[in-house]
């Protein structure tokens, strides 16, 4: 009998966004987004404030998890917690789309809003949307108790994280079929409050098919 492979084809297409707060050099919004083996890990993070000592805790972050990339979302986010100890530490949400069970898995620490809008839309012009509901906290010195959360996933299902460099409301009115990184030029440009390091990263579910070989 024919072997069942998963089609190696990334699951997800993408595009991010970015902008450093006027009179800054270095930003302390940084994004990271990772396949491995089961899926993609998608991230956002924040360092405090603004400047140099933002963007050195935000990078530690981001290196961490790149380094880890494989391991769960909440072992990521203590990891992430023990690797910034003595820096400004972050704020951070985390997603990681599994392409083998169709499911995303999220969790953050702070206020970086990370949406997910389901494609299938029978009876409205806009998709459904989930919340990734965080706690507040600081990743690197106050650390919330954090639970994850397991969401269905289906082709074509739409994830935007969002830094607080931009407004409230940022989806009202966005053309959803766009790709991912006209997606997040439109949402900074539109929404950027122009007083923060802001970052959008946008990711759409491509799914992973099973073919027989």
């Amino acid at each position: 009998m024919p072997e069942t492979s998963v089609d190696a084809s990334p699951p997800i297409d993408w595009g991010v966004a970015a902008s450093t707060l006027p009179g800054q050099t270095q930003s302390g919004d940084l994004h990271l987004v990772k396949h491995v083996s089961t899926g993609v890990l998608l991230a956002v993070v924040d360092g405090l404030g603004h400047g140099a000592e933002a963007a050195t805790a935000a990078r530690r972050a981001v290196a961490t998890l790149d380094e880890h990339a494989s391991e769960s979302v909440l072992a990521l986010l203590q990891r992430c917690h023990w690797a910034l100890k003595g820096t400004r530490g972050v704020v951070m949400s985390l997603a990681f789309a599994d392409r083998q069970h169709h499911a995303l898995t999220w969790a953050g620490v702070g206020n970086v809003e990370c949406m997910l809008f389901h494609a299938a839309r029978p009876l409205s012009s806009r998709p459904a949307r989930d919340s990734l509901v965080t706690r507040g906290g600081i990743v690197g010195s106050e650390m919330p108790q954090v639970r994850a959360q397991v969401l269905p996933l289906a082709a074509g299902d739409l994830l935007i994280f969002a830094t607080d460099g931009i407004r409230d409301a940022f989806s009202d009115g966005l053309q959803f079929e766009a790709p991912p990184q006209q997606l997040a030029e439109h949402i900074l440009n539109q929404h950027g409050k122009g007083t923060d390091d802001a970052l959008v990263l946008v990711a759409r579910y491509r799914g992973g098919t099973r073919t027989s070989g």
